[in-house]
């Protein structure tokens, strides 16, 4: 397979190269910035400031520290869910 997928601010990926995807989200606490899992945000979400959601995709191989990674943001999680609906979709394909 060789899909690549379009995205709006410019950035192209080939499904086909990607060792992991996964879903976070972009958060700020304690004046620090860090991308945590969702389950996690909406646990703490009276203790932290949601930034954003991020689809997160890495091209390293598995078990090595992810150095390629593209990382995508979205303002909603339902933006977020339907990003991961049609890349799904194309993977099935």
């Amino acid at each position: 397979m060789n899909e690549i997928i379009w995205v709006g601010d410019g950035k192209e990926i080939d499904l086909a190269k990607i060792t992991r995807i996964y879903p976070a989200a972009m958060i700020v606490a304690g004046g620090e910035r860090a991308s945590v899992s969702l389950e996690w945000a909406e646990m703490k979400a009276n203790q932290i400031t949601l930034e954003t959601y991020v689809l997160i995709c890495d091209f390293d191989p598995v078990g090595e520290v992810p150095v390629n990674r593209v990382e995508l943001r979205y303002q909603t999680k339902e933006e977020l869910f339907h990003a991961m609906q049609e890349i799904a979709q194309k993977l099935q394909n």
